[in-house]
């Protein structure tokens, strides 16, 4: 499913336009990077959390030329399924 797919069900589900369900998504998607950014988590009881992890520098190998690299500490998103989530895909 992509963005347009999921404003169309957002859209149907709560019976509002498609003009108003894309911006009803952006402004939550914008809410939780902004949160995101800050370093906070997101907790949507039933779906799951997202969170910030901060991950070390650490060795690498260049798969072309089989040398050694360094990859740089990094900060990557980290999701983790709410229990009605996990069930539900189960």
């Amino acid at each position: 499913m992509n963005k347009t797919e999921l404003v169309a069900q957002i859209a149907e589900a709560a019976g509002l336009s498609k003009v108003a369900a894309k911006a009803a998504l952006d402004a939550a998607l914008d809410a939780v990077k902004g949160a995101l950014v800050k370093g906070d988590k997101v907790s949507l009881i039933g779906f799951g959390t997202l969170s910030v992890k901060e991950v070390g520098e650490r060795q690498g190998i260049n798969p072309a030329s089989k040398q050694k690299i360094t990859i740089p500490a990094h900060k990557v998103v980290k999701f983790k399924a709410g229990a009605e989530l996990a069930e539900a895909v189960n």
